[in-house]
């Protein structure tokens, strides 16, 4: 019998999923219990910052069918990215560990200023081979593994089919608009070629990441919403900020509609049920590129109310929009305020397809499914906070971008910011303070202290590489920018 006859399957064994022995569905058939894995189907977006969504507050945007997700699924309000650029945490996605551990700890190749204070670390340019990937795990569970879009983890020898992707489809980047299309198309073709088989899909846009390109009748469509609204406001010329940018709007609701293709194709193969859809980005937004590439441009996005944006340890460059569906599992338009992370995908859809990791391998992360469960939602209520057993989450990003090099801790509420050129310490209440506006450091030095030596701990556990002085510090020159390049 063909596995799509068994789609609808009933009686989840919610108490194996909370104690580690994986989820899957199970149906009598004929007398016998049957099992089934879910598939997976991982959305990955590029550059796509936690306020660019109507779900998560947006006014500007239209994304019906990404909001229609949220509504059949979980939303997470304090969900991050293992870094503030998108190499970092697509490594931490595939690895299911800490930049610091991978040792990509900044986007490949990276760039530097060789007159900074500070000379930073070397990037791995590649994800190592000997990494057990999440593909190369759930590939040995009998998963069929397709990667499709962006990959900027490694280049000739260290692409997706090094790493336990069978089904791969990418190629040189052309425009942003046509790209869409494409990998849409791609991953249709891909589902429907693997309906009959557990699957893990690893969609992986370049888009909302500039160069900034849409269709034009979608940009039209912007443009007069933007006109539209300043005259009902009384507004004068375009407000200077990229939350009213129609481009990128154009852009985002272009990617809706991909999104919204793809989730049809799987109603129409009767694999919604079975499928477990993870909507996710690998960075903050971009409110304006920076000064080493492409010269000045008007603003690209606005994180309001966080602070910060890609390039960054703020809220504004880590916290990213995440949402869970995976029906009969987690409760429709259901919330989750616990801090999570992009290492937690791993252990998450390793225990998922009942699957355990490989011992050889470290995993950084945390399984999620707790927190999914449809029983722990109706138990702890749509604003649960409860589940995991880690005590907090961290970041490295020793490197020059939007900030300084710098290191960063949540515990609970309370987030600690260390830079490393002076060795500033910010304390921010999260809670209390989500646009990181009070710096409560010297207010609190104890507290700030603790988080620090915890800090310092975990780097020392994970092998972190540090910032070195700059024997060529100019502060007249530090600002300039070069691509990187390795030194001897």
């Amino acid at each position: 019998m063909k596995r799509r006859d068994f789609i609808k399957a009933a009686g989840l064994q919610v108490a194996a999923l909370l104690t580690g022995h994986g989820a899957v569905r199970t149906k009598r058939v004929a007398g016998a219990e049957m099992t089934e894995r879910p598939n997976f189907l991982f959305i990955l977006i590029d550059d796509m910052g936690w306020s660019d969504l109507p779900c998560y507050g947006n006014t500007f945007h239209e994304t019906p069918n990404i909001d229609r997700l949220a509504q059949q699924g979980m939303r997470f309000t304090d969900a991050y990215a293992a870094g503030p650029v998108c190499s970092p945490t697509r490594a931490s996605i595939l690895a299911g560990q800490y930049t610091a551990r991978t040792g990509i700890t900044d986007f490949i190749p990276g760039h530097w200023r060789p007159w900074a204070k500070l000379i930073v670390p070397e990037n791995r340019l590649q994800l190592p081979l000997e990494t057990i990937t999440l593909a190369e795990a759930l590939k040995a569970h009998g998963y069929a593994c397709g990667h499709i879009g962006k990959w900027h983890l490694g280049g000739k020898g260290y692409g997706p089919e090094q790493q336990g992707f069978e089904n791969v489809t990418g190629g040189v980047r052309s425009r942003n608009d046509k790209q869409v299309t494409s990998f849409t198309n791609s991953a249709i073709k891909f589902i429907e070629e693997n309906k009959d088989v557990p699957f893990f899909l690893h969609l992986s846009h370049h888009t909302v990441h500039i160069p900034l390109e849409a269709p034009q009748q979608l940009v039209e469509k912007y443009e007069r919403k933007l006109v539209s609204a300043q005259r009902q406001a009384g507004a004068g010329p375009k407000p200077q900020t990229g939350i009213n940018n129609p481009v990128y709007a154009a852009m985002i609701e272009h990617l809706d509609n991909s999104t919204g293709h793809i989730l049809k194709k799987l109603d129409e193969l009767d694999l919604a049920d079975s499928t477990m859809v993870v909507f996710f980005s690998d960075n903050g937004g971009l409110y304006k590129p920076y000064g080493g590439y492409g010269g000045d441009m008007s603003a690209v996005c606005s994180n309001a109310p966080l602070r910060g944006e890609k390039g960054t340890l703020y809220e504004g460059g880590i916290r990213e929009p995440l949402i869970v569906r995976w029906p009969g599992i987690v409760k429709p338009g259901s919330t989750c305020s616990a801090a999570v992370c992009s290492v937690d995908f791993y252990p998450t859809f390793l225990q998922a397809a009942g699957a355990k990791p490989d011992p050889n391998h470290t995993l950084d992360g945390e399984t999620l499914l707790p927190l999914l469960a449809l029983v722990s939602a109706e138990r702890a209520g749509a604003g649960q906070t409860g589940g995991l057993q880690r005590d907090a989450i961290f970041w490295h990003y020793p490197h020059y971008h939007h900030s300084t090099p710098a290191g960063a801790i949540r515990r609970g509420k309370w987030k600690l910011i260390e830079f490393f050129e002076d060795g500033r310490l910010e304390l921010y209440n999260l809670e209390s303070d989500i646009g990181e506006k009070q710096n409560l450091a010297k207010k609190m030095p104890e507290r700030a202290a603790a988080l620090q030596r915890k800090l310092a701990a975990w780097r020392q556990s994970v092998g972190a590489k540090l910032p070195t002085p700059n024997p060529d510090y100019d502060p007249a020159k530090a600002h300039e920018w070069q691509p990187r390049r390795r030194r001897r």
